[in-house]
């Protein structure tokens, strides 16, 4: 990539638009019924550093996700929890209010839900 391109990142704002994106989301899962218990931590703050630092890197941002954690194996991460189709839908429910808080274009908007919703599909881990 040459240095005049820009990523999708930089395109949508940069870190305080993915910020304010994990800010929205995590105040949901906060109260969400079937979202919050699969969070074995009293505070969610690392939680939401993590997700964060993982979309800033996703979309082009700095490296610093890998470079404290290494590779993301999403599957890997999230085995441990029972991710069924009801917490996917919770989740996405509450990553849309993340997508709603920021200005994004349509086609910025539609991009960044095509992955979440594709990602959100891939976790999904049981169906009890």
């Amino acid at each position: 990539m040459s240095s005049t391109e820009q990523t999708f990142y930089d395109e949508i704002g940069g870190y305080e638009t993915i910020r304010r994106i994990v800010e929205v989301f995590y105040a949901g899962v906060a109260e969400d019924e079937v979202l919050r218990p699969l969070y074995p931590e009293a505070d969610l703050g690392p939680a939401e550093e993590r997700f964060r630092l993982f979309l800033v890197q996703y979309w082009g941002g700095p490296t610093t996700y890998s470079e404290a954690r290494g590779h993301p194996r999403l599957r890997m991460r999230h085995a441990p929890f029972a991710v069924t189709p009801v917490a996917k839908e919770h989740w996405l429910k509450h990553f849309r209010e993340g997508l709603d808080a920021v200005e994004l274009t349509p086609e910025q908007d539609a991009r960044f839900w095509d992955y979440v919703t594709h990602a959100a599909q891939f976790m999904v881990n049981s169906f009890e």
